[in-house]
């Protein structure tokens, strides 16, 4: 009997290595034969080696997966992989799809690798009605837009998973972004802009160009000798400056 194949689409690099490792604990038959940078990567490494399934990353370059998926549709089993909450969690827990939150569980995972064991050997025609009730249901406007809830960097050789709730502030660095939480500061490539449209505004003020702050982690605002208003963190000695074209979100100082 031939082993069944899988191809995983991600930008990042490390988390295709992570998954690839937790698929290989999790599924040892199952066979990774392509590994995809992109939605237009996916689509076309698809074609070439026909997987069973592909493990699909929503936010990617190119094509995103749900327009990979549109594009893939009919010919393999899907599964999408993304650090974001999605309104439909349960149309993928439902029904023979599936959907895994970053950074992805073992436990987890292997519910997903049983799910999808029972599916090899039929036709992805039998699930035609519930990916096109999926499409369908993400080409309508969300209810309430996905916010970043994960912050991935890479730390050495090794994949950190940050979550939102313990960043402090972003601060651009050049090519990079500076995270910081309380225990440590890592680089990111992704920029400032970019986390700003990605982030929720009701819990990440942008106080500067540079600067992005976590609303509830400010401990005080005051002036320096300038008159400048300073943005001072809990639990950090960093006091972050704000620029004038932002002082209307202390509007009583």
């Amino acid at each position: 009997m031939n082993r069944p194949t899988a191809l995983i689409a991600d930008d990042e690099e490390g988390m295709r290595q992570q998954l690839r490792s937790r698929l290989h604990d999790a599924w040892p038959e199952l066979q990774i034969i392509a590994e995809a940078a992109n939605g237009i990567e996916a689509v076309a490494l698809a074609g070439q080696h026909q997987p069973d399934i592909v493990f699909l990353d929503i936010r990617m370059p190119g094509l995103s997966g749900i327009e990979a998926a549109r594009m893939l549709f009919n010919r393999c089993h899907l599964v999408f992989v993304t650090a974001y909450d999605q309104y439909a969690i349960e149309a993928f827990e439902q029904g023979a799809l599936d959907y895994l939150l970053k950074p992805v569980g073992g436990e987890r995972l292997k519910t997903t690798c049983i799910r999808l064991q029972s599916l090899i050997g039929q036709q992805p025609s039998n699930i035609e009605r519930q990916l096109s009730q999926l499409l369908s249901h993400h080409s309508k406007p969300p209810a309430k837009q996905e916010y970043l809830r994960w912050i991935q960097a890479v730390v050495g050789a090794n994949l950190r998973m940050i979550s939102t709730r313990e960043v402090l502030f972003f601060q651009a660095d050049e090519k990079y972004t500076r995270v910081q939480t309380e225990q440590s500061e890592v680089l990111i490539r992704k920029t400032l802009k970019e986390l700003a449209d990605e982030l929720d505004p009701d819990e990440f003020w942008r106080i500067h160009r540079s600067t992005l702050v976590r609303v509830d982690a400010i401990e005080e605002v005051t002036r320096d000798l300038r008159g400048r208003q300073m943005v001072r963190i809990r639990n950090h000695p960093q006091l972050l400056e704000v620029s004038r074209g932002h002082t209307h979100l202390f509007q009583q100082m």
